[in-house]
């Protein structure tokens, strides 16, 4: 009878040392496998979030010793921002960066951060997107079928071009103004009085050079970046909506990462969020000046006309109950009392 036992125990041992060295194994094997992804964005290589990400996938490759690998494509070359984000949800794309506005045409939430005139200054932006507000929007992100990382990228507080000046809300009747495909965005305008047109950002300026529309709103990074200022003539520096980036990954493709090499990637990519923060809020303080020099003629209109407009149209009473309670209440908390 001893005899079994010490036969059963050892059998025991062994099946439990193959299953350490068949978890071991498994890990290793997993290690050596080498992962390419690729990133779609619509920035080009001249944006501080390009620049920043490029950095980002450097510091990822070296240390994950070449085994982690993310293709960047600028400038909308894998489609246009809605057509990749169904390519990264169906796995055809491993990652993305794109405006919270866009990613609002799948997870709703993610445009409560651009409810109009809502925040005053970058401050009060990043306590509320690294805080409760933030933490609200990316459980709502978790829900599909895409993984975001912590750290959202600045994308500005968005301004208003034309071919004649905005200095008021009457300024808008009647003009075609082109929106990002945001439903946010879109009711903004039409409570303005405006005609928003959504139109993907690869046909902006043809759009702008054409006249097919009279004007369009962007952040100065993206005025710059994307030479809108060829094409327009005037800068009403409403900071109507704050709205920033965020970095995805498909579900799958994040998950088959190891553990370890999914730490390095979360890590760089926060840093160099942070890090293009800062760059955007400096470049921000001399793009002003140097677009003036482009023939841009900038103008700072009072904003207090603008949000009564949207209130006295019912545009915040709207966005109130269609977000709901609970997400309003972190909105408020964050940049208090709007509707």
């Amino acid at each position: 009878m001893s005899i079994s036992r010490r036969t059963l125990l050892k059998a025991s041992l062994t099946a439990s040392a193959a299953t350490l060295l068949t978890g071991r194994t498994g890990f290793a094997i997993a290690q050596d496998r080498k992962f390419n992804f690729k990133c779609a964005m619509n920035t080009p290589m001249t944006h501080t979030i390009y620049i920043r990400l490029a950095e980002a996938v450097e510091r990822i490759k070296t240390q994950t010793d070449g085994k982690v690998i993310i293709n960047l494509f600028p400038s909308s070359q894998l489609g246009s921002d809605t057509d990749v984000l169904g390519q990264v949800r169906a796995g055809a794309l491993e990652t993305v960066i794109m405006p919270g506005v866009v990613l609002a045409n799948l997870v709703p939430m993610a445009s409560l951060n651009s409810v109009g005139f809502a925040f005053k200054d970058y401050p009060a932006v990043w306590k509320a997107m690294d805080g409760g507000l933030g933490n609200h929007i990316r459980s709502h992100i978790a829900k599909t079928n895409l993984v975001v990382q912590d750290k959202i990228w600045d994308n500005g507080f968005r301004h208003i071009t034309g071919w004649q000046a905005v200095n008021s809300p009457a300024d808008l009747v009647g003009k075609k103004v082109r929106v990002p495909v945001s439903p946010v965005l879109l009711s903004l305008f039409k409570a303005l009085g405006a005609a928003p047109a959504p139109i993907n950002f690869n046909e902006l300026y043809s759009a702008l050079q054409t006249h097919v529309i009279d004007g369009q709103e962007n952040p100065l990074t993206i005025i710059s970046t994307g030479k809108l200022y060829e094409v327009q003539k005037f800068c009403a520096m409403t900071s109507h909506v704050w709205d920033g980036y965020w970095f995805m990954s498909n579900k799958k493709a994040w998950e088959a990462l190891p553990a370890p090499w999914r730490t390095i990637v979360e890590t760089n990519l926060a840093e160099s969020a942070v890090a293009q923060r800062a760059d955007s809020e400096k470049l921000n303080d001399t793009l002003k000046q140097e677009l003036s020099t482009k023939g841009l003629t900038f103008s700072t209109p009072d904003t207090a006309p603008f949000r009564d407009a949207l209130r006295k149209n019912g545009y915040y009473s709207e966005w109130q109950k269609k977000f709901g309670d609970e997400a309003w209440g972190h909105l408020e908390a964050a940049v208090g009392k709007l509707a």
